[in-house]
């Protein structure tokens, strides 16, 4: 759905706005139709086409005409028109933690400061402080995130990249001329980050498709054009290579464009052995020239003696060895979740009601949801005391009665607190059906404090995931220190799972799953919604399972609904006696 894309439109209109010092009820409208639109459960294109737009709480004519010209050209000319007046770089500095809207603006017009480079710059110089609510630990503190915001800015995060490129595919599809077409590189191997984005093409008419892709709506820049290969930059800033390539050169193409580099040097050097070189036209005979595979995958990794390896696994991690014994996991499909276990309702920081949720879940099929807001140290995630949740729980209850056809959860996502204990005591935590246990809270302690923490955490009985395990934000915030193994190991003796989380956390990495996996840690994939669209991501927490070598099995949220309430209900022997925690309230 593209509800996501046009709130973070409307809230960047309002940033411009509040940048350049515009009406505060006009900047709030658009913050407030912001929300509304990530909050709908129905495709605003669903919406658009039946002429609703308007009904939206909080968008109205004016508003509607905006969407309905974004779904139509994929731009609004209203914030062209604001990008043309406000540097670029101003917008971004907003990206910096610390620096909001009137920040930017205070840097832009007192300063002069127009990007991250010229705000490193000042801010090495300590010509910063000084300015008003900037003093010397500020800028130092602005001068550590440039660094960071720089690092991560080279490459694009896969939550965000994926719906990028899956808008991408599906313009390929309806362009005239194309005839097969495929995205190929890091964004097929599914990396934690990507580049740009490869796609290669089939095609009798390479230069209709040339015309037709370097006029897409979704381009905002074209680079190069060549009679077979273009160049363009997306309007989010990333670049997309398109080739045209011959029917039977497709596969390896695929193939070789795909990678990993150091995949394609493993599998060229078996194909050497056996007098054969492999290249992106096709697979050939030493001897004679003669082309004997290359129109598809299958028959390329075949001409070598493998079979077809999963794009996530090609990275020479061990995928290449596991083939010849034939011995590749089936790895985890999007179709084989059958819940989600980590979800917000507006009784916290999420935007949907108790009953919106568990609607939009039941219309993705699932068997099960989990409802887990914030406990009460999550102050500004607006946690609830225990009397609190003793009435949200009491609500879900009465939400399970009108929604029979799915099985929902009453959890909670209880603060871990910093000597290890719970945020709730245990005969609150007793009375839930499921427990999450997170750190929020000072994520920089000491390794060997941080592990002892949340390795409390997970022999509380009745703890059952721990969630988002090492506090990182990709691109955002580096993960705490945590001696992982001790984490896994500890999870592994009191039976249960850590979560591969969908959000922007990407927590944990794939490197980190396939490790908690190989120590037999149970996992589960979850996508921590707080606004509805936010349950797609569950595709983003799926690949990184896959390039983790996860089974379906290996996933509790992938199991029948009777096999996960057991295990959910199960509790260690000692969840008779309750623990010590937060004094309820």
């Amino acid at each position: 759905m593209k509800n996501t894309e046009v709130a973070r439109l409307f809230e960047l209109m309002a940033d411009l706005l509040e940048i350049r010092g515009d009406n505060p009820f006009r900047i709030r409208a658009y913050r407030r139709a912001a929300q509304s639109v990530e909050s709908t459960g129905e495709d605003i294109e669903a919406i658009g086409r039946t002429g609703r737009l308007a009904n939206i709480p909080g968008v109205g004519k004016d508003l509607a005409d905006k969407i309905e010209e974004y779904l139509r050209t994929g731009r609004m000319k209203d914030i062209v028109a604001l990008q043309e007046q406000i540097p670029r770089g101003v917008v971004e500095l907003m990206n910096v933690p610390g620096i909001g809207p009137k920040t930017a603006k205070l840097l832009y017009d007192k300063a002069g400061v127009k990007d991250l480079a010229a705000l490193e710059e000042l801010a090495k110089a300590g010509k910063l402080k000084g300015l008003p609510g900037i003093q010397a630990k500020t800028e130092a503190n602005i001068l550590k995130a440039v660094g960071f915001i720089k690092q991560s800015q080279e490459r694009m995060p896969l939550g965000r990249a994926l719906p990028l490129a899956h808008e991408i595919s599906s313009a390929l599809q309806h362009l005239e001329g194309v005839e097969q077409w495929s995205l190929c590189g890091s964004i097929r191997r599914r990396k934690e980050t990507v580049g740009d984005f490869d796609v290669l093409v089939t095609s009798s008419k390479p230069e209709v498709v040339m015309e037709a892709f370097t006029h897409l709506p979704q381009v905002g820049e074209v680079l190069g054009r060549g009679p077979t290969k273009s160049s363009v930059r997306h309007r989010e800033g990333i670049q997309i290579d398109l080739r045209v390539v011959e029917p039977e050169a497709f596969g390896a193409a695929l193939v070789y464009f795909t990678g990993s580099k150091q995949h394609n040097i493993r599998i060229r050097e078996m194909a050497v052995r056996k007098g054969l070189k492999i290249s992106e036209y096709g697979v050939f005979r030493d001897d004679d020239g003669e082309r004997v595979a290359g129109r598809t995958e299958e028959d390329v990794y075949a001409s070598i003696g493998l079979p077809w390896i999963p794009p996530e696994l090609r990275e020479d991690a061990g995928e290449v060895e596991a083939a010849l014994k034939r011995a590749l996991p089936r790895l985890i499909e999007q179709g084989d979740i059958r819940g989600d276990l980590h979800d917000h309702t507006n009784a916290s920081d999420g935007r949907a009601t108790i009953d919106a949720l568990i609607e939009a879940a039941r219309a993705r099929g699932y068997e099960y949801i989990a409802i887990t807001d914030h406990s009460v140290s999550s102050s500004v995630a607006g946690g609830l005391s225990a009397d609190a949740l003793n009435a949200h729980v009491q609500r879900i209850r009465e939400a399970q009665a009108r929604h029979p056809e799915i099985t929902v959860l009453a959890g909670t996502e209880c603060d871990i607190l910093p000597d290890g204990s719970m945020d709730y005591p245990d005969d609150v935590l007793a009375e839930l059906d499921i427990v999450l246990a997170a750190v929020h809270s000072r994520l920089g302690m000491e390794k060997s404090e941080m592990t002892r923490r949340i390795c409390a955490a997970l022999a509380n009985p009745y703890v059952r995931i721990l969630a988002h395990p090492t506090g990182r934000r990709l691109g955002e915030r580096e993960p705490s220190e945590v001696d992982l193994d001790q984490v896994f190991q500890t999870a592994v003796r009191h039976g249960k799972a850590v979560e591969i989380n969908c959000s922007a956390r990407a927590d944990l990495s794939d490197v980190n799953a396939r490790r908690a996996a190989e120590l037999g840690a149970l996992l589960a994939v979850s996508t921590d919604t707080h606004h509805l669209d936010e349950l797609g991501t569950m595709e983003h927490g799926v690949a990184m399972a896959r390039r983790a070598w996860l089974e379906p099995a290996r996933v509790i949220n992938t199991w029948p609904s009777a096999k996960f309430l057991d295990w959910v209900r199960s509790r260690p022997r000692d969840a008779a006696t309750p623990r010590t925690g937060r004094r309820r309230s």
